[in-house]
């Protein structure tokens, strides 16, 4: 009888979520999946990996990001962040249209080695006129907005459409921003889906907007800067109380403009703390401010969040949202979708979205990624773990 050889991730803190406490423990990865997880000794021809000292948990989720690379110009490709951040699925939030989603699929999703899903903008051609001298927003002409379009779409792509996104902000939609956000809930009730609501400044405002956001729905950039932020006077509007009551998620959504140190610590003083940390990754934040996901939850750590709850706001929490509960924990006979993530000792300096430093001691980095079951490298790309074959 042929013994499979497996990967042993010996000795790291693990953060398997999924109902189970985090504890020092050991992982195994057998055949691209989770095999034994607690005390487990070495067979003959097992690969072990020391990873003492630093915390295994399932590969980061970035619920808002822009790759659709080469055919967007906001767009930015995975690789160049998913190692550098642990992050093994990217949900796309907005960029593509009912216009153009085939082309995502396609060109961006078919060929990735992540895991891969979308918001699609109730704007029949997505995010297209978005870069440093062009800025035309999707929904500006609200003709744009076409729901028999965005429903048709979502329903012939159930496998990767997760919700509707919607840039309700006075820059992406003028005037309109209301009837927009009017026109993706529709949508959205329509198909069974939630909603990602961008917002920016008003019209409308963010009160607005949170009044009418349903269950299940997302608020993102919810720690964005003023004028138009969800603290008044130092304290949370009570709409956004109101939200959260009735289940709309928060999510921080970082980008070039959508993230104040300020804001934050203002919500976190008085316990109100973000369901989702995302990155809002495109062409104008990928090299700052935002950089990458685990960068963004670095950031909340050192505003005071605890890592734990930082790190379940990266990974078990959006991928609940998202309906891949599955991605979100480490648990026996699930795809081995792993990051080995370790804290390291150097001065450092995070800036938020209007400017302001922050200093720290200590960050996280990535050691090690692993996406069904390969090993992504720093470059990017998948390959066999180490004493498998592919």
């Amino acid at each position: 009888m042929t013994i499979a050889h497996r990967v042993i991730l010996k000795g790291g803190k693990v953060l398997a979520f999924g109902g189970t406490e985090a504890a020092i423990s050991d992982v195994s990865i057998e055949g691209g999946r989770i095999g034994p997880v607690g005390a487990v000794d070495p067979r003959p021809g097992d690969t072990v990996i020391d990873v003492s000292g630093a915390i295994v948990l399932p590969a980061l989720s970035d619920i808002h990001t822009h790759i659709y690379w080469g055919a967007t110009s906001l767009g930015v490709k995975p690789e160049i962040v998913a190692h550098r951040s642990g992050t093994g699925v990217f949900v796309d939030a907005g960029s593509a249209g009912a216009g153009n989603f085939v082309g995502l699929r396609a060109f961006v999703f078919d060929p990735s080695p992540f895991h891969t899903y979308a918001f699609l903008n109730v704007s029949f051609p997505g995010i297209f006129g978005f870069s440093k001298r062009v800025m035309v927003g999707e929904c500006c002409d609200i003709r744009l907005a076409d729901p028999d379009a965005c429903i048709d779409a979502a329903l012939a792509h159930p496998d990767k459409v997760v919700g509707i996104k919607v840039r309700a902000g006075r820059k992406a939609a003028g005037d309109n921003g209301a009837r927009a956000l009017e026109i993706a809930l529709d949508v959205a009730e329509r198909v069974k889906l939630p909603v990602m609501c961008h917002v920016d400044l008003d019209p409308p405002s963010i009160d607005d907007v949170l009044r009418v956001l349903r269950k299940g729905d997302i608020i993102t950039h919810c720690c964005r800067p003023d004028p138009n932020a969800a603290t008044v006077n130092g304290h949370v509007i009570e709409s956004a109380w109101q939200a959260r009551e009735r289940g709309v998620h928060f999510d921080i959504g970082h980008g070039m403009g959508g993230f104040s140190f300020k804001v934050c610590r203002e919500m976190l003083a008085e316990g109100f703390v973000p369901d989702l940390i995302s990155s809002d990754i495109h062409t104008l934040s990928v090299d700052g401010p935002a950089f990458d996901l685990l960068t963004t939850i670095n950031k909340l750590i050192a505003l005071g969040v605890d890592p734990t709850t930082a790190l379940a706001c990266g990974s078990a929490n959006p991928t609940t949202v998202i309906g891949h509960p599955e991605l979100g924990r480490i648990a026996v006979g699930d795809e081995a979708n792993i990051a080995v993530l370790k804290w390291r000792d150097e001065p450092w300096v995070f800036h938020d979205a209007s400017g302001e430093a922050l200093s720290v001691e200590r960050r996280l980095v990535c050691e090690r990624l692993i996406v069904r079951g390969q090993e992504i490298t720093l470059e990017g790309e998948s390959q066999p773990l180490p004493g498998q074959s592919s």
